[in-house]
């Protein structure tokens, strides 16, 4: 996973926590776009004066082995910056993360349960737990997605209630990728 490191203020105070996620999302998703990336997942962890800001970026034709590069996650750290300590008025300790979404990555957004149809998933639902599935397609107008459990049985799940969802690698296919010649 290539990753752009975080930036340290000098502790003071921080206000990042004035957004509510969904504010914070849109935003960071709108700085994100008009660059001419997707935001694949932004997470706000830690608290007082050790927060740190995780964003997770790509190409919006990404493929393959020809993912965001380490200056590609630069520029948009120092949008994001420039944006936090600016429109938001942030000052004080802080650590902002700007990174490719990984080959495990999550799965966040309806457009992402689209994309990514007839993949498996490790998915952690709240009241049910952590499973592995099968995603079979958007239902209810997208708010909602069917997923295909291992024991075959299909369950339709609304997007708010899912905790945290990330693709399964299919090593099998990798290796098979690089048995046919791929690298």
């Amino acid at each position: 996973m290539s990753a752009c490191g975080g930036r340290s203020r000098p502790a003071l105070f921080f206000r990042l926590m004035e957004l509510t996620e969904a504010q914070l999302t849109a935003e960071v998703r709108r700085l994100v776009s008009e660059q001419g990336y997707e935001l694949v997942d932004v997470r706000q962890r830690g608290a007082g004066t050790r927060l740190r800001l995780q964003v997770r970026v790509e190409r919006v034709d990404a493929e393959p082995g020809h993912g965001i590069t380490v200056d590609e996650c630069a520029v948009l750290s120092r949008v994001i910056e420039a944006w936090l300590e600016g429109d938001q008025g942030v000052r004080g300790r802080y650590v902002l993360e700007v990174s490719s979404p990984g080959i495990e990555r999550p799965i966040r957004f309806p457009e992402h349960w689209a994309r990514f149809r007839g993949h498996d998933v490790q998915v952690r639902v709240e009241g049910q737990g952590r499973f592995r599935a099968t995603i079979v397609g958007m239902v209810d107008g997208a708010a909602a997605v069917a997923l295909r459990r291992v024991d075959g049985t299909v369950a339709e799940v609304a997007l708010e209630h899912i905790r945290e969802a990330t693709l399964v690698v299919d090593w099998s296919a990798i290796a098979r990728g690089r048995a046919e010649g791929g690298h």
